[in-house]
């Protein structure tokens, strides 16, 4: 008993930390791909290399700030309710990255596609974490 629960307190945040690497790859790329689509689509996009990096700055700050509280929430849900379900961990994981571009910008949260970026990261770090560390709740 004693091991068992050694190994998930050492287990748990191995798989947290690499579910939110691999939610952060994906945020990073897939929204790098759709910030590219907007400049390009929009003439008025960023002149200088400066804004472009207090852009990313600032999502780095919103992606560790908003998104972590959540996020452990329903890793401790379901880590303490014992729930095995893939679809617990994938849904759980983007609904706590989904909620960040609301809490960012208040009550009307942004374009589509803001969502559907923060969507898909937190669907990839919540499937990690059911990989690693879910599935054997």
């Amino acid at each position: 008993m004693f091991w068992k629960t050694l190994g998930r307190i050492i287990l748990v945040p191995i798989a947290f930390l690499l579910g939110a690497i691999v939610s952060g790859f994906v945020l990073f790329t897939l929204g790098l791909e759709r910030f590219t689509q907007s400049v390009h689509a929009d003439e008025a996009g960023l002149e200088t290399v400066e804004q472009v990096f207090a852009l990313i700055d600032q999502a780095t700050l919103i992606f560790a700030t908003f998104t972590i509280i959540p996020a452990i929430l329903f890793a401790i849900i379901g880590e303490v309710a014992r729930i095995r379900s893939i679809l617990y961990y994938v849904i759980g994981g983007g609904v706590s990255m989904a909620v960040t571009p609301l809490l960012a910008q208040g009550v009307e949260g942004g374009p589509a596609v803001v969502w559907q970026v923060f969507a898909a990261a937190g669907f990839a770090g919540g499937l990690v974490y059911w990989l690693i560390a879910g599935r054997t709740a």
